[in-house]
């Protein structure tokens, strides 16, 4: 189908709306983590290496669109672990034991999350003990190369999984590349005010490195054949941030009167 052609199908817009709805919500997960991890850099560095980051993904994510047939086969099986039931011996195993390069990386990508947003939480708990370097706020920073070698693997995990949604939804290759760039776009603008909330809000991070182990866990499932509806996972993160606003501004009120009450 001709770009022209495009343009003056409806069907084509309602598709591209969708899609970009997709890829920013996709996109949530990504984000997350490159705030997190770009506020353990200086603070001269933080803007850059987001910026960086995001580059990274969009590069990433139309690299796997021209690959589109190879990307297509990566959901078919490489190997079979050949379990034939439960472990009690009976009926067929609980997860999927034939493994597609997919099945892998999420796999990996999901035990990566896990170990850093285990590591992170750690540091948060108990920063001293890492004997990490520290800021004046006793904040851990890190290196701006090793925060880029680690967005980029992530950002390949978050966008394989982007762009099997993308070739699930449409079969019109200018519709997917629009659909990317411009959730990208969100996510550039978004970027910098997500990651300076999440460092003036402590309880933030904590709440975020959680949805980061959840996400982790999810993506190991999905690996193993045991898919959690997304929309699930969503309502989960959207109810915990709602939560954690009411938190903020009751805080944020308690301190308002402080401040009045001790001004008078």
């Amino acid at each position: 189908m001709t770009i022209l052609t495009l343009l003056s199908d409806p069907a084509a817009w309602a598709a591209l709306a969708t899609l970009i709805v997709m890829e920013v919500v996709l996109g949530i997960d990504n984000l997350i983590f490159i705030s997190i991890l770009s506020n353990k850099l200086p603070e001269g560095q933080r803007a850059r290496v987001r910026r960086v980051g995001i580059s990274l993904a969009l590069v990433l994510r139309l690299g796997l669109l021209s690959t589109i047939a190879w990307i297509a086969q990566m959901t078919v099986p490489v190997f079979d672990l050949g379990l034939t039931g439960n472990p009690d011996g009976h009926g067929e195993p609980s997860f999927e034991t034939a493994f597609s390069i997919r099945d892998l990386i999420l796999i990996a990508g999901g035990t990566f999350l896990l170990w850093k947003a285990t590591k992170e939480i750690h540091h948060s708990m108990d920063p001293d003990e890492s004997g990490a370097t520290l800021d004046k706020k006793g904040h851990v920073i890190m290196g701006f190369w090793s925060a880029i070698v680690q967005i980029l693997l992530l950002d390949m995990v978050f966008s394989i999984d982007s762009i099997l949604t993308a070739i699930g939804m449409t079969d019109d290759l200018p519709i997917m590349i629009v659909a990317v760039i411009v959730a990208v776009g969100v996510m550039m603008f978004a970027a910098t005010p997500l990651a300076n909330f999440i460092a003036r809000n402590p309880t933030v991070v904590m709440l975020a490195l959680g949805f980061l182990l959840m996400i982790g866990v999810v993506l190991i499932a999905d690996g193993f054949g045991v898919h959690v509806p997304k929309g699930y996972i969503y309502c989960a993160m959207a109810f915990s941030a709602g939560v954690e606003t009411l938190n903020i501004v009751s805080r944020r009120a308690r301190e308002r009167k402080k401040a009045a009450a001790a001004g008078h």
